[in-house]
């Protein structure tokens, strides 16, 4: 069986815990890129990552881009909705279909 976790800051997504994801308290972009990496390595396909901290790793998200797994989604944090989550969703949708969906 698949993980799927959640990345980012506590008051972000302490709440996931109750939905029975594992939930990662992420402060720094060191520990993000370090924690990534080690999540992706054990079998977590599905790996939600605010939008804030995203911003920081956008680096070593790119690198996963294009595998099957982890499957990594923005999320809003706490602070507010960037909007790249959605952006993020799109150009995959785009890239799979192999067509711009919105002009």
């Amino acid at each position: 069986m698949h993980k799927i976790a959640v990345m980012g800051d506590r008051d972000s997504v302490s709440g996931f815990a109750c939905l029975g994801l594992e939930t990662f308290f992420i402060n720094d972009k060191a520990t993000g890129e370090r924690k990534l990496k080690e999540l992706s390595n054990n079998g977590y396909a599905i790996i939600f990552i605010t939008e804030a901290l995203a911003s920081e790793l956008s680096n070593e998200i790119e690198k996963y881009k294009d595998g099957i797994t982890p499957a990594i989604i923005l999320i809003p944090g706490v602070s507010g909705n960037t909007g790249e989550g959605m952006s993020s969703v799109l150009r995959s949708v785009e890239r799979a279909v192999g067509s711009q969906l919105l002009d």
